[in-house]
């Protein structure tokens, strides 16, 4: 007789997929969450988080107990759902490490072990699946399909004519959020106890810094898997003010009054046109592009007009920015209204340094990398459909800062000129044009936005003359011959550009071919690079990884039994093995794989492997 499955029983064998969807329809439709915490009795859901995590370069990072990815398996996911059972699993304290910030100072950064990873990441799925459909469309980090570069085009497009720049920035805002709060927020959409009762612990894990343990009072843990989305739940209510507060109260009137200096040059050129359609004039054509001329530089609304006030908004992470049309003194008004609200409902403060004021037309603002400004120039004429070459006063014009740009030539020069990079000599000429070409091209590819991205022109020369010499010394040869050896042309959309490449050959494989340069530097209007692309490579290996454990094959007895994964940081470890290799190294080097799903007892024999070769070298 077939037993019939309980609600308990289905829930916890539904497909990852599929939880992941109604929530995500609860949320779009606002309904609350009931029983949230019984979705972490789903073993499917932490196969998902796996294949999300492993690939990871924090996958093999030790926690304070050295515990990482190497050795998982569906025993491990089994333990972790009866703690969640009995409400008996606890968070390990983190690993407190430092990493240094742009104005010098250091910034903590928090290595949790990789069960709490694990668990985090589960967390991080069901919260970002119920919350996503609810946040502003106003916040872009930490956002699927989301990034930078979406919030700059925001920018771009819908802030024409801003007059004043409120740059926010939130003092220790990860460090600062209220655990209390926090809690009460989640609690008005969870009603779940359990899973309210989880997230506390997570927040109150503390953390480990010099053998010594230190409690968390507040803030959401760096370096935590669901920090970014616990910080976008705790800003949202940030943005809901924002929106329903500041900007109705400093937007008014459908259109600003007309210029009547406008109108006058406007109806001077109107009666100049009829009268030269009946007596054909030509000597009144100089002046006709003169009062053109001068129609373009005016304004065809009233820019002093009262009646007319525009707030835009647009917050990525902790920063956000405001831009204003009105006077200066309203946009203080804004300002100390953010400040009071960020105080007393989420209990953080505005940076005083940082949260400045900033005349959009004189100067520059500065968000996310980028200085923002309106333009102010006659002679720049935009030929958009609905400018119909109008000047392009008024309009948002990106720019690379001067200082980024000092900033990224700085490792590459010695005694104020490009040198060679000692360290990188022992590479191959494969290796050493990657590394020069990956970081030049990340900084381009980031910058394409900007209008002056031509000025990235000095960043490649110094660049490029520091790759030469890079060469040049490995060689012991000239920078002359080896622009001469790797130089090559090749077709880009915008015409044939000329680049250096070097070709790594593969026995029985296709060569790898690494390039430097070869990328326009015209801006790209369209160009956008999300902070988690949709599907990335590591999401299809995950999936594949997951169905090999499925299978619970070893893949070196090839016994069907208990297995776990075997995992390395990366596949130089094991080409770094000494010849003869083992067979298991030889497996994972045919596969091109650093995970390995093999049975207990080949496990076991694997690490003996490895340790056995540590003790040789």
């Amino acid at each position: 007789m077939t037993r019939t499955l309980n609600s308990r029983e289905v829930c916890e064998m539904q497909n990852a997929e599929t939880v992941l969807g109604v929530l995500r329809e609860r949320g779009r439709r606002g309904l609350p969450c009931n029983e949230l915490y019984r979705q972490l009795f789903n073993p499917n859901l932490y196969l998902m988080a796996y294949g999300r995590l492993y690939s990871n370069q924090g996958a093999m990072t030790p926690g304070v107990y050295g515990e990482t990815a190497d050795g998982m398996s569906f025993s491990k996911i089994e333990g972790i759902i009866r703690s969640m059972k009995g409400e008996t699993y606890s968070f390990t304290p983190a690993k407190r490490t430092y990493i240094p910030k742009k104005d010098g100072k250091m910034r903590p950064l928090g290595l949790p072990s990789w069960s709490d990873k694990f668990v985090g990441e589960v967390v991080r799925l069901l919260l970002e699946s119920y919350y996503e459909p609810q946040f502003s469309a106003r916040s872009h980090g930490f956002r699927p399909q989301r990034g930078c570069h979406t919030a700059l085009l925001d920018i771009q497009n819908n802030w024409t004519g801003t007059t004043w720049f409120i740059e926010g920035d939130i003092a220790d805002c990860f460090g600062s959020m209220d655990h209390g709060v926090l809690i009460r927020i989640l609690g008005e959409k969870i009603h779940d106890n359990r899973f309210l009762r989880l997230i506390h612990k997570m927040l109150k894990a503390g953390y480990i810094e010099d053998w010594e343990y230190h409690s968390t009072l507040s803030g959401a843990p760096q370096g935590g898997v669901a920090s970014p989305i616990l910080s976008n739940i705790y800003l949202d209510r940030l943005d809901s003010y924002v929106e329903k507060v500041l900007l109705p109260q400093n937007t008014r009137g459908k259109s600003r009054r007309r210029n009547p200096d406008y109108h006058k040059v406007e109806n001077k050129i109107n009666r100049l046109k009829k009268s030269h359609a009946r007596h054909e004039m030509k000597g009144e054509l100089g002046q006709f592009r003169s009062l053109r001329k001068e129609l373009r530089r005016l304004p065809s609304g009233d820019t002093q007009d009262p009646g007319y006030r525009r707030l835009r908004y647009i917050r990525y992470a902790d920063d956000h920015l405001l831009g204003f049309i009105g006077p200066r003194s309203e946009a203080e008004q804004v300002k100390h209204q953010l400040a009071k609200f960020l105080r007393d409902e989420l209990h953080l403060e505005l940076s005083e340094e940082k949260t400045l004021i900033t005349h959009a037309r004189s100067q520059r603002a500065r968000f996310l990398g980028y200085e923002i400004s309106t333009m102010r120039c006659d002679r720049k004429i935009s030929h958009g459909r609905r400018d119909r070459k109008r000047a392009s006063n008024g309009k948002i014009r990106l720019h690379v800062p001067r200082a980024v740009i000092r900033e990224k030539c700085a490792p590459y020069y010695s005694s104020g000129k490009p040198a060679y990079l000692p360290h990188l000599t022992s590479l191959d000429d494969h290796d050493i044009v990657t590394r020069y070409g990956v970081q030049y091209r990340g900084i381009v590819q980031y910058y394409l936005l900007a209008g002056d991205v031509f000025k990235l022109e000095r960043l490649k020369g110094v660049m490029l003359t520091s790759m030469l010499k890079t060469l040049a010394a490995k060689h012991r040869s000239t920078v002359t011959k080896m622009a001469r050896r790797f130089a090559t042309t090749i077709e880009t959309p915008r015409g044939k550009r000329r680049c250096f490449e070097a070709e790594k050959q593969r026995p029985g494989r296709k060569s790898l071919v690494a390039r430097f340069g070869g990328i326009p530097l015209v801006r790209d209007r369209k160009v956008t690079i999300n902070d988690r692309p949709p599907a990335p490579l590591s999401r299809k290996r995950g999936k594949q990884l997951i169905e090999r454990i499925r299978s619970r094959r070893c893949e070196l007895c090839e016994d069907r039994t208990e297995v776990q994964v075997h995992q390395v940081r990366n596949l130089a470890e094991i080409r770094a093995l000494p010849n003869p290799k083992p067979e298991w190294a030889q497996v994972m080097q045919r596969m091109y794989r650093k995970t390995l799903v093999v049975c207990t007892s080949c496990h076991a024999e694997v690490h003996g492997s490895m340790l056995a070769a540590k003790h040789a070298e």
